[in-house]
């Protein structure tokens, strides 16, 4: 069923307060992957208060579905949603990446709970999500199985790897997201190496392929349930969006991959996002 106005509207006060969260964090713990995880909020945020099957009171629910952050750099973003959905005390947050802190900057499976799997290390991602939707068939679980990849990473051979076996099993349980926000740590994806035609690449692994504007949370919500409908392949939804949106200084800056704010730099950014909201939502 499509997202009502007034869900959507409800959605994009969440980013809002996502995204500020993010920029706070980051200004307390000296920096960040700051750009990827702007990128990827409203994702996140999609899935979080509106798709997934899950109960942050029961993090080991063994129904629950299942989500893999492949770009595990984007852990700052997710955290700040694990947080607000009440995994744990978001006043934890304000430590984030010290001593003794929970909270690295890759988020650690056995130390924060809402997190299904240690990543970082790129690349690896769909590969565990692909055995989580192969256990759930096996299992005869109807939970389902999301993964968010970088696109950068995609230059990963076990990406590839993991995308024919997924292919192969015909894991109709699977959706994977592709943040495709052009930019990674040493500039554009297309001058590192090129990914496009990205959309005919995923489709000769044989998966179904949905491009959508990754920050229009009635067109990601359509595709989410486009996914659930689909039988026999597992589906990627391709989102064009923007490294460091709603801040700037940041927006489509490979500098801002990773860095940190000062108070000034802070007060700048916490202003383009409540700019930009209040520009939607009044």
């Amino acid at each position: 069923m499509p997202l009502t106005q007034e869900e959507i509207k409800e959605l994009t006060r969440k980013a809002w307060d996502i995204r500020k969260a993010i920029v706070d964090i980051t200004y307390t713990c000296g920096g960040s992957h700051i750009g990827g995880s702007l990128s990827e909020t409203d994702v996140l945020v999609a899935l979080y208060y509106k798709y997934l099957n899950i109960d942050p009171a029961r993090p080991d629910w063994e129904d629950r579905d299942r989500f893999i952050l492949s770009k595990g750099h984007g852990g700052i973003g997710w955290a700040a949603v694990l947080g607000d959905k009440g995994y744990f005390d978001k006043a934890l947050l304000k430590n984030f990446n010290k001593t003794g802190s929970p909270f690295g900057m890759h988020l650690d499976s056995l130390k924060v709970k809402g997190c299904d799997a240690s990543t970082g290390s790129l690349g690896h991602g769909l590969a565990i999500a692909t055995g989580l939707a192969m256990g759930a068939r096996l299992r005869k679980k109807d939970y389902r199985t999301y993964c968010m990849m970088g696109d950068g990473e995609l230059c990963e051979g076990t990406v590839w790897e993991a995308a024919i076996l997924a292919s192969h099993h015909k894991l109709d349980n699977l959706t994977a997201f592709v943040d495709r926000n052009g930019l990674m740590i040493d500039g554009m994806t297309e001058v590192i190496t090129t990914l496009e035609p990205l959309p005919d690449k995923f489709k000769a692994f044989g998966w179904e392929i949905l491009v959508v504007d990754g920050h229009d949370f009635a067109a990601i919500g359509g595709a989410i349930e486009k996914a659930w409908a689909i039988k026999g392949r597992p589906t990627v939804i391709i989102c064009n969006t923007v490294k460091g949106r709603c801040v700037d200084l940041m927006e489509n800056q490979a500098q801002w991959h990773y860095g940190g704010l000062n108070s000034d730099l802070r007060d700048q950014a916490l202003a383009c996002i409540d700019t930009h909201y209040k520009g939607i939502l009044g």
